[in-house]
């Protein structure tokens, strides 16, 4: 006999509801979930579409990657939410329909990531994982990733016949006619006549310099100008003239040969020597045994990827042998056999969680943005300058923004961009202090100008910190062992007021053997520093006075003008603007700085204390052969520092400059010369290469 239902006691009536309360609980887990990966996936899709189709990317390929990162991350730890439409297993988006679309015989797949050596290292275990102990360990060759658009060539018999780009890398678009005019990309190959198919897959891109002189065309007659190098190759190669293709500097390099291949070859680095026998360019090709050779050749192109004539935002990995890629065979999206190991990100997206303000020796007010830490070129940023109220008024950056930082080799870090879309709905506009945040003086911003300052001068320590640390800074004065931190420290403890008072350090010698891991030993050699540094330069001791507008040229132009200190401090506003490279905002600074009670009392106690130079031997211009010339240097130069290129061209009568105006005679451009080489082909000023310099020194 079934026994009767029994009653349900309080402590199974708990159980019942923690349980509902439980699968409510995973449900509304669940309904987050699939709420970020619809997030990412419309965020994909748009971006999918701007890059693949419309061949205008909104976003940098790291910040792409890390969206994409994002969902598959999501997507590998709930698996059972995955959506339908994910874009993970597709390549790009449906192609634009004023091309003829073309169904690619064999898919152009895309390619997986890795941004590490512990990754790089997994991606070849996997591959391990899938061969017999015979197979294991196989070469590897390793390619330049190049940053242009994919495109698939087809050959009959040597002879040209179609070219089709990647487009969802199931479909893709006719370019045939525009493909013609890339001057590299051969349209017969005799050694392939007998051929019946060949199919080529390689990258077209547009290098360096051609980009540069396209812009500058583009600028000239007042059109609109590319991004970058990819942009306007894919930009070039989807016109619907060919005409227009046809006047841009446009290459092809191959990676693949995917159909045609000759029987006789059996490697990835073999197939692509012979497309460079048969006529087809060719980027540089490495064979590796291993991941740590496969490392070394990847930190050795970071180190030389700034000399290369096109751009690389990577290294792409291949298993060497042909008949090991076919074994190993393909994902949905990608090969097993390879992958792309991309440079550190010079740009990508974080969090701007608050926006500080300092004060610089010279009262300026500087934002600067505390980020969400983030990894960017190779170093992990947390802070990054936002430069001036005008900046932040350009950008509409606010605290709590999404942004894009840069960073590129040591290039200072910077907020390209906001992504206003993502920012909080509480978010407010930032507004500039009206008082510094050290002193409380009033903070002023004058009309049309970006630059707010404290008008505390120096009766503000932040101002009289920073006109501490640059006094004693390398190219000022140059007192070695006297840091930051213990310039701060003798200040805040009342030793030094004034830049006059490090001179009288050694007056106080007991107090500073007493201060923090600050010993004997450590108080002597700063103040053995500090008795040296007394022998400078009238040039050093003006940049180190820290004048408002005078930099390390300018300090120099001013002592070679004078000749001596009195007479610089004696000499009106006319007098200031004949020195070369004094416009009227310096000279006006540098007069009243010389007049204010304060600075003479200094400058009359550093001199009391010794401080001293040697007398300043003046050139004597007329009737030398750059007589009444200006000149600018920029770039690096192969034979000599730019400080003695200067030197050269002041003894030959030349005044030098650090800006470029109309009143320029002359630019010595050096290597990677940058915003003063276009500035000066703008204005017409003649522009001398250093083979030309060296010519003209030695006359």
């Amino acid at each position: 006999m079934t026994d009767p239902i029994a009653p349900l006691t309080s402590k199974d009536m708990n159980k019942e509801m923690n349980k509902d309360s439980n699968t409510a609980q995973s449900a509304g887990n669940d309904a987050a979930i699939v709420t970020q990966m619809r997030t990412l996936i419309d965020n994909l899709k748009t971006h999918n579409y701007a890059y693949y189709v419309l061949d205008n990317p909104i976003l940098e390929d790291s910040e792409y990657d890390q969206l994409r990162r994002s969902l598959l991350e999501l997507e590998e730890q709930y698996p059972d939410l995955i959506q339908p439409d994910s874009p993970i297993n597709q390549v790009g988006d449906m192609p634009l329909s004023a091309f003829t679309q073309v169904t690619h015989d064999i898919p152009m797949l895309s390619l997986g990531n890795v941004f590490d050596y512990d990754e790089l290292h997994t991606f070849m275990r996997r591959v391990n994982d899938r061969l017999n102990d015979a197979q294991k360990n196989p070469e590897y060759e390793m390619e330049l990733k190049l940053d242009g658009l994919a495109v698939s060539l087809k050959y009959a018999y040597g002879q040209f016949t179609q070219a089709v780009t990647r487009g969802d890398g199931q479909t893709g678009e006719d370019i045939t006619q525009n493909a013609k005019t890339i001057r590299n990309l051969p349209l017969w190959l005799t050694a392939a006549s007998e051929i019946p198919l060949l199919e080529v897959r390689g990258e077209v891109l547009m290098p360096k310099a051609g980009f540069e002189r396209l812009n500058r065309l583009a600028e000239e007659k007042g059109d609109k100008t590319f991004a970058n190098p990819r942009n306007a190759a894919a930009g070039s190669l989807r016109q619907l003239d060919p005409a227009i293709a046809a006047s841009r500097p446009l290459a092809f390099y191959c990676y693949s040969v995917n159909q045609g291949l000759p029987e006789t070859i059996d490697t990835q680095s073999a197939a692509l020597a012979w497309l460079g026998d048969i006529g087809f360019s060719v980027s540089a090709v490495r064979v590796v045994k291993n991941p740590r050779e496969a490392q070394a050749y990847y930190e050795s192109m970071i180190e030389t990827r700034t000399k290369l004539p096109f751009e690389i935002d990577g290294m792409v990995i291949k298993v060497n042998n042909l008949a090991l890629q076919q074994q190993l065979g393909f994902l949905s999206r990608e090969p097993r056999w390879a992958t792309a190991y991309k440079f550190p990100a010079e740009t990508v997206m974080t969090r701007l969680n608050d926006i500080e303000w300092q004060v610089g020796r010279t009262g300026q007010i500087t934002p600067v943005g505390k980020l969400e830490p983030v990894k960017v070129g190779g170093v992990t940023v947390s802070n990054v300058t936002l430069h001036n109220f005008g900046e932040i008024q350009r950008l509409d950056v606010r605290a709590g923004d999404m942004v894009s930082v840069h960073r590129a080799g040591d290039v200072i870090p910077k907020v390209t961009r906001v992504w206003t879309d993502q920012r909080p709905a509480d978010s407010e506009p930032v507004k500039l202090p009206s008082t510094c945040p050290v002193c409380d003086s009033p903070v002023v911003l004058p009309k049309d100008e970006a630059l707010a300052r404290c008008t505390g001068g120096l009766f503000c320590p932040a101002q009289q910190q920073e006109a501490l640390i640059h006094f004693v800074s390398r190219r000022a004065m140059d007192i070695d062992g006297l840091g930051a931190s213990w310039l701060i420290s003798f200040f805040e403890h009342g030793l030094v007021k004034t830049v006059a008072d490090i001179y009288q350090l050694h007056k106080h010698q007991d107090e500073l053997i007493t201060l923090e891991k600050l010993g004997e030993k450590s108080v002597q050699n700063i103040l053995s520093a500090i008795e040296t540094s007394k022998q400078t330069t009238l040039a050093r001791f003006i940049y180190a006075l820290g004048i408002r507008g005078v930099g390390e040229t300018t300090a120099q132009n001013l002592a070679q003008q004078f000749g001596d200190l009195d007479s610089l401090m004696a000499a009106d506003i006319d007098k200031l603007l004949q020195t070369p490279d004094v416009g009227a905002i310096t000279a006006e600074l540098a007069y009243k700085f010389f007049r204010a009670p304060h600075n003479i009392e200094v400058i009359t106690a550093l001199r009391e204390a010794g401080v001293h130079w040697d007398k300043v031997e003046q050139v004597v211009s007329e009737g030398l052969p750059l007589d009444g010339q200006t000149w600018v240097i920029t770039g690096a130069l192969d034979s000599m520092a730019r400080d003695e290129a200067k030197a050269k061209l002041q003894a030959l009568g030349a005044k030098v400059s650090g800006s470029i105006s109309a009143k320029t005679t002359a630019l010595l451009a050096g290597d990677k010369a940058g915003s003063k080489l276009t500035k000066a082909e703008k204005l017409g000023v003649k522009i001398v290469g250093e083979e030309e310099f060296l010519v003209l020194v030695r006359e």
